[in-house]
């Protein structure tokens, strides 16, 4: 499994990985240095893809709109990131791989399994075929253009430029390959029809109409629970100690501070947990590390987040009610089909969010009995659900070509 990205990324592949490895699969999954625990406690090997991504995701100041010199120093660094991940990429595969699946960001890992002559699966956790029936993810923006809008301006944007398209022309040159742009083969692998897995509940976003028979929805993707792990005694006491708190944490983007985080809470009248945040500990409030969303979640009275692909499922999964905030890329998107099912208030987007607006959105997340409800309904809907024989009969069939 090649895994670029944020824990947001790598986490539900594990859980994949961590499944496949108890029906005989060897599974090894690359990804960065900082997410290696998270996959050996899956019971999966990992290898290490060198650079960190942890600190391209720190957006600006809440409420304010990114620069043009701030999205181009955003672009270049990606790029860089991007670069060094393809080079893992092919260190990982060389290193031992009979099939490679390779998620959204890592487009270079096709051209590794075309040189090796191996096959190559994707394994998404967002949409990204154009289609009718969604904008561009990558655009970060929720806001339909309509049918024909959609899916014109999501085959634009596929033939287009890419952060990855210099690393997978710099790994088709290394390995001796003919030249052929990642937007080139991308348009190939349509034609031919190539599978691309998506670990998506069609509970949540139905398959599109438009989609080809090669891609699927599986179902999510769950990470593996962590054997052994106790919750610490402090926030086992805060949560006894009053009425069932909100969330709030925005994953490796840390994109609102504690003073902000208190403000709203404080503004919103109600308890709060608080990740990411340090020094943080008292009636009203408590500030943790890492903690297991499928132990936290189902223990809120709401729960507030940039609504990235693998916290949105962690909190439909444990059937309460959410804010997004989303900030970029497919966060809009995922925002915008939690509060089109009924199961939260409209998206608070991060470049408009205040400590007024934000509060007013959580006050209405924990006082309004519908949203709970949905949120229960769907998760009732989740739990029927398994993201893995999809995977498993792919993979077979792969097999069946090496």
């Amino acid at each position: 499994m090649i895994t670029p990205g944020t824990r947001g990324d790598v986490a539900p592949m594990a859980g994949l990985g961590g499944r496949l490895q108890t029906l005989g699969f060897d599974v090894a999954i690359a990804a960065d240095a900082a997410y290696a625990p998270l996959v050996i406690s899956a019971g999966c090997e990992h290898r290490e893809l060198p650079g960190d991504v942890s600190h391209l995701v720190s957006p600006a100041e809440p409420g304010k709109k990114s620069t043009g010199a701030d999205l181009r120093r955003y672009m270049r660094e990606l790029g860089d990131y991007m670069d060094l991940a393809a080079t893992g990429t092919l260190a990982a595969a060389e290193a031992g791989a009979d099939v490679i699946l390779a998620n959204t960001i890592a487009p270079y890992a096709y051209d590794v399994a075309e040189a090796l002559g191996i096959p190559a699966l994707g394994a998404h956790l967002q949409p990204t075929e154009p289609s009718a029936a969604y904008p561009p993810v990558v655009l970060g923006t929720a806001r339909s253009l309509g049918p024909v809008g959609n899916k014109l301006l999501g085959s634009l944007i596929s033939a287009g430029k890419a952060p990855y398209d210099a690393p997978s022309a710099r790994i088709r040159q290394v390995l001796g390959l003919d030249k052929k742009s990642r937007a080139t083969a991308e348009r190939h692998r349509r034609k031919a029809n190539l599978p691309i897995l998506h670990g998506i509940s069609p509970t949540i976003f139905p398959r599109p109409a438009d989609w080809r028979s090669g891609l699927t929805m599986t179902g999510y993707w769950w990470p593996e629970a962590q054997p052994g792990w106790q919750p610490p005694a402090e926030l086992l006491e805060f949560l006894a100690d009053g009425p069932a708190p909100v969330f709030m944490g925005f994953g490796s983007s840390a994109a609102l501070d504690a003073d902000f985080m208190l403000d709203v809470a404080q503004r919103a009248g109600v308890r709060a947990v608080l990740q990411g945040v340090r020094g943080v500990s008292g009636a009203d409030a408590i500030g943790i590390g890492a903690v297991p969303h499928e132990w936290l979640f189902p223990q809120m009275a709401a729960v507030v987040h940039h609504a990235g692909a693998g916290t949105a499922a962690a909190g439909l999964r444990a059937g309460v009610p959410t804010v997004g905030v989303p900030i970029y890329t497919d966060q809009p998107f995922w925002a915008a089909r939690i509060a089109s099912l009924g199961a939260g208030p409209q998206p608070v987007p991060y470049k408009e969010v205040t400590t007024e607006r934000l509060a007013a959105a959580i006050t209405q997340a924990s006082t309004t009995p519908a949203y709970a409800a949905r949120a229960r309904q769907l998760a009732a809907s989740l739990a029927t659900e398994d993201g893995t024989p999809p995977v498993v009969a792919a993979l077979r069939a792969a097999g069946k070509q090496v």
